[in-house]
């Protein structure tokens, strides 16, 4: 399921607060990024037709149905088909690539790697 960039907005405010009314996710979008109402109930709809949230009763509460983890790898997933031909390795390679990692970063990459 691809997730819009205001789309994934909505969610943050869901995956960070959990259930909440429309409204309150409305007030946090317009002090965070200046949304009004009207864009904010769009894009909360849009979700509830993909049916990655839904709607309860009453106050029009908003339910995350996808959590964030399986997000991030719906995105990582189109991400590293779209752009390394499915290959995980380039994928990784070239993040190491873009970021100086510290000596805590490196070893948890290890202990990762091991694992699997």
């Amino acid at each position: 399921m691809k997730l819009f960039d205001s789309e994934i907005k909505i969610m943050e405010v869901l995956w960070a607060e959990g259930d909440c009314t429309a409204k309150h996710i409305s007030d946090q979008l317009k002090q965070q990024i200046g949304w009004n109402m009207n864009t904010t109930y769009t894009v909360i709809k849009r979700l509830i037709g993909k049916g990655v949230i839904e709607r309860r009763e009453p106050n029009f509460v908003c339910h995350a149905l996808l959590g964030k983890s399986e997000a991030q790898q719906a995105e990582v997933g189109e991400l590293t088909d779209r752009m390394f031909d499915g290959a995980a390795d380039k994928l990784f390679a070239s993040l190491l690539s873009a970021k100086k990692l510290s000596a805590d970063e490196i070893q948890r990459l290890k202990e990762m790697i091991d694992k699997l």
